[in-house]
C-alpha cells in the first residue's frame, strides 16, 4: 500500500446543514455501498439518529476512489506534490495547481455530529485526520457551531475545504451572501469555496477531488520505520503506535477500539499494550470500516481502522490512550505515548434511578458500555432512601442527557426515574457557580428581541460584531444554570428560528447565592436542598413549599413545611392533619362521652406534631425532583 495515496478527512458543520447527506453522495461516488443497500443517512447507524435526523456518534468509513482524469506526463510530479506540498495560508489552505494522478486513493472519512452537546465527538475525530470539509447551508448561512467546529479544526492545524450546500433550494442572493460570509470568515477568495447540492449530487465529485488535492497524506512515510529511523527488524515492533479515538463493546470480540495508526503497523495476532491503562492484550482482529467492520491482515501507518482486543473490562480501554506492540523479552523499550484528548467537563448533572430496584446492576452495566462509546459521559453511584440506589450522571448538555436516557431505555429495556437537571457548584468560603461564554449568531433585524431576552439573564454583554452585512455575533457571559433549561427554545422563538448559539465553560465565579433547605416537621430533607440566586430566594422558596403541600400525603398530624435560607425561615405552608371521626360510633348518650374522645384525639395529635416523623413515599420525591 502506498501511503502517499491515503487521505483522512472529516465533514464538520452546524446541525442540519447536510453532513450526512453529503457523506451519502461520497459513498455512492466511490461505490463503497451497493446501490441496493443505500439509504438516507447511511452512516448514522442508530435508529435514534434516523428518527431525529441528527448525527449523535461520529462514524468512520473507508472509501476507495479512482479518478477518471489521466495526466500521464505529470503523474510522477503530482505524486510528489501531493505528498510534499506545504504551501498554506493562515487558515490551512494548500495550493493545488495540479491534476489528480490516475491512482487509487484510500479515503478515510469521518462523519461528525453538529450539535454543541456532541462537540467532544468532533474534537476526537479531528485529532485523527489531516483535513476537514467545512459545510454551510446556503439557506441559513454561517451559524454558531460552524464557527465553533472551525476553531477546533484550526487548533489541530487541519487543511480546511469550504463548501456551501443546498444550492438547489437556495435563491442566488442567499448563495452569494453565504459565500461572502464564508470568504470573510476564512479570509480566502470566494472562488475557493465550493458550491454543492448534497441532495442532488451537483458538484459533489469535484468537492471530493478537491479533498484529495488539498488534504495532505499522513506524515508517515514508511510503515516499517521504527525507533531511530531503522527500517526493518526488531525496531519495527518497537515503532508501532496507534491512537484510540473511539471504541465499542462486542459480546464476542470484547472491547473494539477505533484507532489511527501513527507509526509502524499492527497485525492480527500481535501482542499489544495499552500504555495509559498499562494493560496487555492481543489483537484478535484488525480491520477497516466499510462502514461495517471488515477484517484485514494488518493496519499500517496512516490508516484508520479498528482493533478487537478481546478485553472484557471496559475500563481498561480509554479514549485517547496509545496502543503499542510489545515483546515479552524486551523491557528496555519505553515509547512515548501519543498526545491524547483533553478530558471533557460535564455541564449538566442529573440522577438516574431504576423504577425497579432489581435493575440496578443492569443500569450500571448499561452506563458502563455507553461510556465506552461516549467518553464525555461520567457517572457515580448515589442513593436516596425513598428511591434506592442510582447514579449521579454528568452530561455536556440537555440533548446529551436526553439521548443517553433514551438509549438506556431502548438498548437495555430500563424504566428510569430522572431527576431535574442541575449544575455543579464549588464551595469554599463562598459558593461558586459555573459560568459560560455564549456566542449567538442571528440576523441583524432580530437584535432588539434577542437583547431583551438576554436582559432576563444574570450575565453580562461583552461584544457585538458583524458577520457580513446581514448577520452579527453577540458575545455574552452568564451562569450556566441560566441557560440549561429552556433558553435555547426561547432564543429560537424570539428569532423566528434563525438564531443559533454555542457556548464554552470559562470557569467558576463567586455569586450571590444561597442554599435553600426544606424542613418537614422540623427535619431537613437533603434531597430537596438546592442552590439558588439570593434575589430569587423568596419566589423559589414559596413555589417549593406550595408544591410540597400539594404532593405530600395527609399525615395523622399537621405537618409544617418550611423553606430555610441562611438560617431563616422565609416561606411556610402547613399540610393539614388527616381527620378521623372518632365519635361516629357514638349514638345518643351524654355529650361528655364525645368530648372525652375528642380531647384524647387532640392530645394524641399534639404529641405526634412534636415527635412524629413524616413518611414520604417515592412518588413525592419523583414529583418534586422532576419539577424543581
Amino acid at each position: 500500500m502506498n501511503q502517499e495515496n491515503i487521505r483522512n478527512f472529516v465533514i464538520i458543520s452546524h446541525i442540519d446543514h447536510g453532513k450526512s447527506t453529503l457523506a451519502d453522495r461520497f459513498l455512492e461516488i466511490t461505490k463503497t455501498v451497493d446501490s441496493r443497500k443505500m439509504q438516507p443517512q447511511y452512516l448514522d447507524r442508530m435508529a435514534l439518529e434516523r428518527e431525529r435526523g441528527i448525527t449523535i456518534k461520529m462514524q468512520p468509513c473507508r472509501m476507495i476512489y479512482h479518478p477518471e482524469i489521466r495526466n500521464s506526463k505529470s503523474e510522477a510530479r503530482n505524486k510528489s506534490k501531493i505528498q510534499n506540498s506545504n504551501d498554506k495560508n493562515s487558515f490551512g489552505f494548500r495550493n493545488s495547481n495540479f491534476e489528480l494522478a490516475n491512482l487509487e486513493y484510500i479515503l478515510n472519512l469521518i462523519d461528525t455530529p453538529g450539535h454543541v452537546d456532541f462537540s467532544y465527538e468532533v474534537s476526537r475525530s479531528l485529532a485523527a485526520v489531516e483535513g476537514a470539509i467545512l459545510l454551510v447551508d446556503a439557506t441559513k448561512g454561517i451559524q454558531a457551531q460552524t464557527i465553533a467546529n472551525l476553531e477546533m479544526a484550526l487548533k489541530e492545524k487541519l487543511v480546511i475545504i469550504p463548501a456551501i450546500n443546498k444550492i438547489d433550494i437556495a435563491i442566488p442572493e442567499q448563495i452569494e451572501q453565504t459565500r461572502k460570509e464564508l470568504s470573510s470568515l476564512l479570509e480566502t477568495h470566494e472562488q475557493d469555496i465550493h458550491l454543492v447540492s448534497a441532495k442532488t449530487g451537483k458538484n459533489v465529485e469535484e468537492l471530493l477531488k478537491a479533498a484529495i488535492k488539498r488534504v495532505p497524506a499522513p506524515a508517515f512515510a514508511n510503515p516499517s520505520v521504527g525507533e531511530a529511523g531503522a527500517s526493518t527488524g526488531e525496531s519495527a515492533d518497537k515503532g508501532s503506535r496507534a491512537l484510540i479515538f473511539d471504541s465499542e463493546y462486542d459480546f464476542y470480540k470484547g472491547v473494539v477500539v477505533y484507532v489511527k495508526v501513527v507509526d509502524g503497523q499492527v497485525k492480527k495476532g500481535d501482542k499489544i499494550y495499552l500504555m495509559g491503562s498499562k494493560t496487555r492484550a492481543e489483537a484478535i482482529e484488525v480491520g477497516h470500516f466499510k462502514p461495517e467492520l471488515v477484517s484485514v491482515i494488518k493496519l499500517e501507518a496512516g490508516e484508520i481502522g479498528y482493533i478487537a482486543t478481546g478485553l472484557k473490562d471496559i475500563e481498561k480501554c480509554r479514549v485517547g490512550d496509545t496502543v503499542t506492540r510489545y515483546k515479552l523479552q524486551d523491557t528496555s523499550y519505553k515509547p512515548e505515548p501519543l498526545k491524547g484528548y483533553q478530558k471533557p467537563q460535564s455541564m449538566v448533572f442529573a440522577s438516574f434511578y431504576p423504577v425497579n430496584a432489581d435493575d440496578y446492576n443492569q443500569l450500571k452495566d448499561g452506563l458502563g458500555k455507553l461510556k465506552l462509546t461516549d467518553a464525555s459521559l461520567v457517572f457515580e453511584g448515589e442513593s436516596i432512601p425513598a428511591l434506592g440506589r442510582g447514579f449521579r450522571c454528568g452530561f455536556l448538555g440537555m440533548l446529551h442527557l436526553e439521548i443517553i436516557s433514551e438509549r438506556l431505555k431502548r438498548d437495555y429495556g430500563l424504566e428510569l426515574v430522572i431527576t431535574s437537571p442541575s449544575v455543579a457548584y464549588k464551595k469554599d468560603k463562598q459558593i461558586e457557580e459555573p459560568w459560560i461564554k455564549m456566542e449567538i449568531i442571528l440576523p441583524v433585524n432580530y437584535l432588539g428581541s434577542v437583547m431583551k431576552l438576554l436582559e432576563t439573564l444574570r450575565g453580562a454583554h461583552k461584544n457585538t460584531k458583524y458577520l457580513g452585512q446581514d448577520k452579527l455575533i453577540i458575545e455574552f457571559e452568564a451562569p450556566l444554570d441560566e441557560i440549561i433549561a429552556g433558553f435555547y427554545d426561547k432564543l429560537k422563538s424570539v428569532s423566528s428560528g434563525y438564531g443559533s448559539m454555542s457556548y464554552i465553560l470559562i470557569g467558576y465565579r463567586e455569586g450571590n447565592l444561597e442554599k435553600l433547605d426544606i424542613l418537614l416537621a422540623g427535619d431537613k430533607i437533603d434531597a430537596f436542598s438546592k442552590i439558588i440566586p439570593k434575589q430569587m430566594a423568596y419566589r423559589r422558596a414559596k413555589k417549593m413549599v406550595k408544591l410540597l403541600k400539594e404532593v405530600i400525603p395527609p399525615q395523622q398530624f399537621a405537618v409544617p413545611i418550611q423553606a430555610v435560607v441562611g438560617g431563616k425561615i422565609i416561606a411556610r405552608e402547613t399540610k393539614k392533619a388527616m381527620r378521623k371521626d372518632v365519635i361516629s360510633g357514638l349514638y345518643g348518650g351524654d355529650y361528655t362521652r364525645k368530648k372525652k374522645l375528642l380531647e384524647k384525639q387532640k392530645k394524641g395529635k399534639k404529641k405526634l406534631t412534636k415527635f412524629g416523623k413524616v413518611n414520604l413515599p417515592s412518588e413525592v420525591f419523583l414529583k418534586i425532583l422532576k419539577q424543581r
